[in-house]
């Protein structure tokens, strides 16, 4: 599946923008972004496919990220642990990735990545 080019804008150009959004990219996955709790437990999906960059910058800024100046920009105190309640994982694993490292799956409770 090839992503939209908003939502291949959003990955390239914004995301490394936004202080603790981190870009998980797996193959012929659907762009989604999961919110996850300070514990890593899942708590919602959000497909990105049918949005535009603007839509999806919208969604992540109501969702409490700090988007910096430039990716190099400092990240004020405040926002260090910006948002303050998930941290998302764009394109989480559904399955084993190809490159070996995910053990079978069991993608609830593990996140043999972090």
């Amino acid at each position: 599946a090839d992503h939209s080019p908003q939502v291949k804008a959003f990955v390239t150009q914004d995301i490394p923008l936004y202080h603790n959004l981190e870009m998980k990219h797996l193959p012929g996955a659907d762009p989604e972004l999961v919110l996850l709790s300070r514990r890593y437990e899942e708590l919602e999906r959000i497909p990105l496919s049918d949005m535009t960059r603007e839509e999806i910058n919208q969604l992540v800024q109501e969702l409490g990220f700090y988007r910096k100046e430039t990716p190099d920009a400092r990240v004020p105190e405040e926002f260090q642990f910006a948002p303050a309640k998930p941290l998302p994982i764009l394109l989480h694993p559904q399955a084993a990735t190809t490159d070996g490292k995910t053990p079978p799956k069991r993608d609830k409770e593990e996140h043999p990545d972090l």
